[in-house]
């Protein structure tokens, strides 16, 4: 049998890293997309070896406009058919947003929004034509409410949640899956990224790992259930916020982020 091709990015490191290796471990064969070229080459030999697959990478500043009509010029190139699409790349900016750094927030919007989407089109366009394919994008348990400290952040991913929610309603008349991983806080460096070393969050949370969360998406993926919220108090916490005014959700937020001592 011919495998079929997960394409993943942010496949360098947590989230995105720990679903390469699940794909791998079921027998997908992989395109591994992140900037690294050194980690992403390493890990597709190590991936390759271990699982008798075949994984590319393809390293791609994806918060470059020009970068995902690249990556699908480069699959077709190679006649690779991606049926599976998980948009994971992304991260995060912390502080007051009149203080935080313009240029680094609209790349932050670039690659949480607009590259997502940009990929979603170009491949979901094909899955369609073809009646058959998934897409996972991942979102956080952020896009359930507002997040002061962390505002474009917490827009994108309820920017994420509601595409893709509106992405599997329409792809369902063809057979295309869309789902949306909304974690909670997890252990991967993406808080070393946002530069979040003194928030109240990275101290009073309870964080999942980034294994468990990526089994838990790649289960709701393939059973085909759009929203995948992992664990219990995240799901708690996101079914609430229907019902608490939204100033309350956003003082909560603040709160929890705000820097400690």
């Amino acid at each position: 049998m011919t495998k079929q091709t997960a394409l993943i990015t942010g496949a360098s490191g947590g989230i995105g890293l720990e679903l390469a290796r699940i794909f791998a471990r079921e027998g997908y064969n992989l395109v591994l997309v992140a900037r690294s070229a050194d980690k992403l080459t390493a890990l597709a030999e190590t991936l390759s070896t271990k699982f008798g697959i075949t994984a590319i990478a393809h390293p791609a500043d994806l918060t470059d406009p020009t970068a995902p009509d690249a990556l699908f010029a480069a699959m077709q190139a190679q006649s690779i058919t991606v049926d599976v699409l998980v948009n994971n790349a992304g991260f995060a900016t912390f502080g007051f947003f009149t203080e935080t750094d313009l240029q680094r927030e609209l790349a932050e919007i670039r690659l949480n929004i607009t590259a997502l989407t940009h990929l979603s089109k170009l491949f979901g366009r094909e899955m369609v034509a073809r009646r058959n394919g998934k897409i996972l994008n991942v979102a956080s348990t952020a896009a359930f409410q507002p997040g002061p400290l962390m505002a474009v952040y917490y827009a994108s991913k309820a920017y994420v949640l509601s595409f893709s929610e509106s992405l599997a309603n329409e792809m369902a008349d063809f057979g295309v899956t869309v789902s949306v991983l909304c974690p909670g806080a997890t252990v991967t460096d993406f808080f070393d990224r946002a530069e979040m070393g003194k928030s109240g969050l990275t101290k009073n949370m309870r964080m999942m790992d980034a294994t468990t969360v990526a089994e838990l998406g790649y289960r709701g993926l393939m059973r085909g259930k759009t929203v995948i919220i992992t664990g219990w108090m995240n799901k708690v916490l996101a079914f609430s916020s229907r019902f608490v005014p939204r100033s309350l959700t956003a003082k909560i937020a603040r709160k929890l982020q705000q820097p400690t001592q």
